[in-house]
């Protein structure tokens, strides 16, 4: 049986406070490209496109899916109370709250996310990147800032319309399907969600997220290793710690903005 030196424990300690360390100044050299990126739009416009309406369609369809479950499982257990009528609401807050942008980052990390991974481990794999600091060209302003404000951009708008196919979901089984009346699902919709506390905290989450699973995925693919080994096990390493981040950063801003 083996045991570990200290001195192997001080420096596996070592590399990873010097990865949070790198970590930690890349995210601020990318929050520091904000003015420089928005003058040239057009690159970020295109990673939009990439990264949105490619993903539109997972989110969409995943979206009706949950919608579909909500309003089947919300009636047979309002039932139980008789409060049936407040189906709307129940589908409606479960996911502008939480459902809407907790999913939506899963699926922009299992789709986005692992793309912009293996796209800039594929560029440092073929030496692009080198061959664009040997040129002068900051490869974090030309390459990893757009898809960062990308990402950021398009994770609140792929939320709101996960919601929305959701909310219609709930609605095609509860009013067409189980026969609730449709003006109880849409008032108590209307009455009952509040747009600053309920959408606004729900925006919110989404930017939050936005940020935290574009950076994982860039940070991940710009340390990958330039072998098909590296860029694979990084493409993994977004799903997971981004998943996971996603989940905690859920648990403390629902803490937060429900407590305060």
């Amino acid at each position: 049986m083996s045991w570990y030196k200290p001195s192997d424990i001080g420096f596996a300690a070592r590399r990873q406070l010097a990865d949070l360390g790198q970590g930690a100044r890349l995210f601020m050299r990318l929050l520091g490209t904000l003015g420089s990126s928005l003058k040239r739009f057009g690159l970020i416009r295109d990673q939009i496109h990439f990264l949105g309406n490619y993903s539109l369609a997972i989110i969409a369809v995943s979206g009706l899916f949950v919608g579909f479950v909500f309003g089947l499982q919300g009636y047979y257990t309002l039932q139980r109370y008789g409060s049936t009528e407040a189906l709307g609401l129940l589908v409606a807050l479960s996911l502008v709250r939480e459902l809407g942008p907790v999913v939506t980052a899963l699926l922009f990390a299992g789709r986005a996310g692992t793309s912009l991974t293996a796209e800039i481990g594929l560029m440092k794999a073929g030496e692009q990147i080198s061959v664009m600091e040997m040129m002068a060209v900051d490869p974090i302003q030309r390459v990893l800032a757009p898809r960062f404000w990308a990402g950021v951009i398009t994770m609140p708008l792929l939320a709101a319309v996960f919601s929305a196919m959701g909310i219609i979901g709930g609605w095609v089984v509860g009013v067409l399907m189980i026969g609730v009346d449709a003006g109880s699902f849409w008032s108590q919709i209307q009455g009952g969600v509040d747009v600053w506390q309920d959408v606004g905290n729900g925006i919110i989450k989404s930017i939050v997220f936005g940020f935290t699973v574009t950076f994982v995925a860039l940070l991940q693919g710009f340390n990958a290793q330039p072998t098909p080994e590296g860029v694979a096990s990084a493409t993994t390493r977004t799903v997971v710690v981004a998943s996971l981040a996603v989940l905690g950063l859920d648990f403390i801003l629902t803490a937060m903005m429900f407590t305060i």
